[in-house]
């Protein structure tokens, strides 16, 4: 029978794997960080992924916290040495997810949660088939364009390209194991909460 003292002495139940994916403007980043929080008030850490990248860091951002910006050549050796559990080409700049540092997170009980497009998901289905993936919808395309244009930080060869990104994104929405239209944050910030709640892995 297993004593208290056992139980403290065990490893922790490993995390669970979750891809979320949304079009450009989908609100995919507001929600997610919300819903980070509402599992830490309820104890439970879930964590994103920091993804690598060959774009350029933007005002503010901080390497090794928001991504780790590498140069091209640094990621294609990290490609050859296979240490991407997903990578892919977006908006002609590379991502990818670091293999090590997502099963060391998972290990140590947290929830990863990664931040790709379809072309990663359809990666870490394939080499991780217990993942959870979501896909988070705008109610339209017409509020999507709004979202983008309310932004007013592309010009509209920018906006026109992330439209048609966001049609091959939408496209594949049924490829993913839950659909969610965020129409309404908190109504939409409720049906993640509940994935995630439904999908978490026990001790």
């Amino acid at each position: 029978m297993n004593t208290v003292s056992d139980k403290k002495n065990q490893p922790p139940a490993p995390g669970q794997l979750y891809v979320i994916s949304a079009p450009s403007g989908g609100g995919k980043t507001s929600l997610t960080r919300a819903l980070i929080e509402r599992l830490a008030a309820k104890g439970r850490t879930a964590r994103f992924s920091v993804s690598y990248t060959t774009r350029d860091p933007r005002e503010g951002e901080r390497d090794g916290v928001d991504y780790h910006f590498v140069s091209m050549n640094g990621f294609k050796q990290m490609i050859a040495d296979a240490a991407f559990l997903e990578h892919a080409r977006v908006f002609d700049r590379y991502y990818g997810t670091s293999k090590a540092e997502t099963e060391r997170w998972l290990a140590a009980g947290q929830d990863v949660i990664l931040d790709i497009d379809w072309q990663g998901a359809e990666q870490v289905r394939a080499r991780a088939p217990d993942a959870v993936t979501i896909f988070i919808s705008p109610p339209s395309r017409q509020e999507l364009e709004r979202r983008l244009r309310s932004r007013a930080s592309d010009d509209e060869a920018a906006i026109t390209k992330r439209l048609a990104e966001a049609d091959d994104e939408m496209a594949r929405a049924g490829d993913y194991d839950h659909q969610i239209v965020n129409d309404a944050f908190e109504h939409a910030l409720a049906e993640l909460q509940a994935i995630f709640e439904g999908t978490a892995r026990s001790a």
